[in-house]
């Protein structure tokens, strides 16, 4: 008998990006069987929309209201729960994804073992989203779709086109709706892998979502690829590097983490503009990383832009 799956779809003030996606979900050559839209408190009209649209357009989907934002893992988290109710699988993904009309059915092709973890490759036309590091016979890091294996090991998995069984979900839990957003799936990921999971992508499902705004950084002795980010979103990603490596990497956050945040941030002030909100953001984000303070924090240190 064949599984059921379920989307979850994460939303804030995007409307215009949440109608494409929907309507890819529902486009899919392997209908979905539930899908669960997060909306985190938007003021954008979403909401009204919602209650308007999908009883006649999607009667398989319900909407989730916040009454606060939440973020993306707050989002998902969410999401997750209440999907793992009522399916065996669950497709997680942002309102900026359009999945391609194949997607899920070719990640079902994939999507063998309930103790793995599976997921489609972004893609942005030719490219990848995100640079995919694939775990083969050596470490390669992929930047072309065709380059990308039909099926293969990798570091991690963005939740978007993020594939788990409820068996799983059981095991490990939801995601850390703590981290707000950035590297809520990277922790997920290897929240899994301490259960004995496989991270998996499906090199042939395919989701269109803008490419990722990166740039290598020529530093002494090394180069780095860096996100370009707005000092909000740095401070998440500084301090969620954080609390992973305190939580999973031992000593290797001394030796590892902390000197690379610090590479990263000098990357950050010689190629992007508002020095002065780069510092603050990357200051705050580090002491709350060492802290191990969690949730929407950075208003509470005047990091807004």
């Amino acid at each position: 008998m064949q599984e059921s799956v379920a989307t979850v779809v994460v939303t804030y003030n995007r409307l215009s990006l949440l109608k494409k996606c929907l309507l890819a979900i529902a486009a899919q050559s392997r209908a979905v069987d539930a899908i669960f839209i997060v909306d985190n408190a938007s003021s954008d009209g979403t909401v009204e929309w919602l209650k308007e649209w999908l009883p006649s357009h999607l009667p398989n989907a319900t909407a989730v209201f916040l009454p606060d934002n939440q973020g993306g893992a707050g989002g998902f988290a969410t999401g997750l729960d209440y999907a793992v109710k009522v399916c065996d699988w669950v497709w997680m993904m942002d309102d900026d994804a359009e999945p391609h009309p194949g997607a899920l059915e070719e990640l079902m092709k994939v999507a063998e073992n309930p103790n793995n973890v599976y997921g489609s490759l972004a893609v942005s036309g030719q490219d990848t989203a995100w640079t995919t590091i694939v775990l083969d016979d050596e470490i390669r890091k992929l930047d072309r779709s065709n380059e990308v294996p039909e099926m293969a090991k990798v570091q991690s998995l963005p939740f978007l086109g993020f594939m788990i069984h409820q068996h799983l979900v059981q095991k490990i839990g939801l995601p850390d709706a703590g981290y707000f957003i950035a590297a809520d799936d990277v922790e997920y990921c290897l929240r899994a892998e301490r259960q004995g999971a496989n991270i998996i992508i499906a090199g042939k499902s395919h989701i269109e979502h803008p490419k990722s705004d990166r740039y290598l950084a020529h530093l002494p002795g090394r180069s780095l690829v860096c996100l370009r980010l707005a000092p909000w979103k740095r401070y998440y990603d500084t301090r969620n590097r954080l609390l992973i490596a305190k939580k999973y990497f031992g000593m290797k956050i001394l030796t590892q983490t902390i000197p690379g945040s610090f590479v990263r941030f000098l990357a950050t002030l010689i190629y992007e503009p508002n020095k002065w909100g780069q510092t603050r953001a990357f200051i705050a984000g580090f002491i709350d990383g060492l802290l191990g303070r969690k949730g929407r924090r950075h208003h509470k240190w005047g990091v807004n832009t």
